[in-house]
């Protein structure tokens, strides 16, 4: 039984061997009590019980493994979706999203259990030790942070390896990973080994929930979302909770071959890294959505939530989930998401996804404005005169000011401006030539 006079910390406990030997190294070096805690939002398909009794047999004073896997949909991932989150126009995010919904439990069950301390098994180059303590301290700033991985010195597999061997702490059998995985609901991450060298194609071992391009059905595959207020609602016309969606378009996607990301990205500390990802179902609901927001939103609310779409997944990925800016962002995204109501079909084929379809109740296009054909309703002789007044701000600004901008370029620029050639100049003659 554990001394009443120690001190409690709660870890974010994942089973595998940096946080197992994080249970015995918080007993041992800091003369603390451990509640491990499991949150499932997804990375594991059976039952996570095994990881509760591990930290138990460790000496964790408590442990839980928590199913947040429909919460996770439901609360995270449709905010993702409204927003088409995507950091660097490219990555949904997966890791980033689920780190604030572990971060408040985590403070949760130290309230719950009177611990003073949260610990994380993140390392101290990456992003999830900025999203982890960002959050912590948003939601409980009293709450003190242990970051083991970062601080500790054991600073090699083999060290960290032979430390867990001297404490009876369980290790590994068969040889180290050769990458570090994330997965959750949303898809994997995966980094390290040699994808380090930005030159080397990844490993086709790399990739478990995609086939192959080369490999995948010569046949396309054609899909029908359904969507509600800007949230996935059905599949095929089959109603369903967004997780049992994204769980049954993962395996659609995949199967399919879509899903795979190789990019070259910037972190919240400042390096870039190589990172691959495999999204099927969350590209693939982000793509849909994009196509349905683009018949039910108008011209101008459109446009401006390409910025604000952008603008939050940057947040996301910095860990400001808990913000007051992104707070906001997520009320005014939530209102363009009212008629942002139908459905999309699209066809996945060798690697590809591409939306064939698109009808809404809520639809702004209108066949009869758009035909060049029988029942065009347009009226041409309106465009002379819309034409003029659009275009009289640069007619008045060529007259007026025109003549002495290009007097105050240099000769140079003038000579690419004169013979054509200020295409690939500068910005000042590519400016003076538009």
């Amino acid at each position: 039984m554990a001394s009443s006079s120690k001190e409690k910390v709660v870890l974010a406990y994942s089973g595998g061997l940096d946080t197992s030997v994080m249970v015995k190294w918080l007993q041992v070096e800091k003369g603390l009590d451990v509640v491990a805690i499991c949150c499932n939002v997804g990375q594991e398909s059976q039952d996570l019980g095994w990881v509760k009794q591990k930290a138990l047999d460790m000496g964790a004073v408590a442990a839980e493994s928590v199913d947040m896997r429909s919460e996770y949909a439901d609360q995270i991932l449709t905010k993702a979706i409204a927003a088409n989150g995507l950091y660097e126009g490219t990555y949904p995010l997966l890791s980033a999203l689920s780190r604030p919904m572990i971060s408040a439990y985590m403070v949760e069950a130290a309230h719950h259990h009177g611990a003073a301390y949260i610990a994380h098994g993140c390392t101290g180059k990456g992003n999830d030790q900025v999203r982890f303590e960002t959050s912590i301290h948003a939601i409980d700033p009293t709450l003190r942070v242990i970051a083991p991985v970062r601080d500790w010195d054991l600073l090699t597999r083999e060290q960290e390896m032979d430390w867990a061997a001297a404490h009876d702490v369980p290790v590994p059998t068969t040889a180290d990973k050769p990458y570090s995985i994330d997965d959750n609901l949303f898809g994997r991450a995966i980094e390290c080994g040699v994808l380090e060298d930005a030159w080397s194609e990844p490993p086709a071992d790399i990739w478990t929930m995609t086939t192959d391009p080369e490999d995948a059905p010569d046949a396309p595959c054609e899909v029908t979302l359904g969507f509600e207020r800007g949230t996935p609602v059905s599949l095929d016309g089959t109603e369903m909770p967004l997780l049992d969606l994204i769980i049954e378009l993962n395996g659609i996607a995949g199967a399919n071959a879509f899903g795979r990301i190789d990019m070259i990205e910037d972190r919240v500390i400042g390096i870039k890294s190589r990172e691959c990802y495999e999204c099927p179902a969350s590209l693939a609901l982000i793509g849909a959505h994009q196509a349905l927001e683009s018949m039910c939103l108008d011209h101008d609310t459109l446009h401006y939530k390409s910025g604000i779409d952008q603008r939050w997944a940057n947040l996301v990925y910095d860990g400001l989930w808990f913000s007051p800016l992104k707070n906001a962002l997520d009320s005014f995204i939530a209102n363009t998401q009212r008629f942002v109501t139908g459905e999309v079909r699209a066809k996945f084929y060798k690697g590809t996804f591409t939306v064939t379809g698109r009808r809404s109740d809520y639809s702004l296009y209108s066949r009869e404005l758009a035909t060049y054909g029988h029942g065009d309703l347009f009226d041409r002789s309106s465009s002379k005169g819309w034409i003029t007044l659009h275009s009289l701000p640069s007619q008045t600004w060529s007259l007026s000011q025109g003549p002495s901008y290009v007097q105050s370029m240099s000769a140079h620029e003038v000579r690419q401006f004169e013979t054509g050639e200020a295409e690939q100049g500068t910005p000042a003659t590519s400016a003076a030539s538009a």
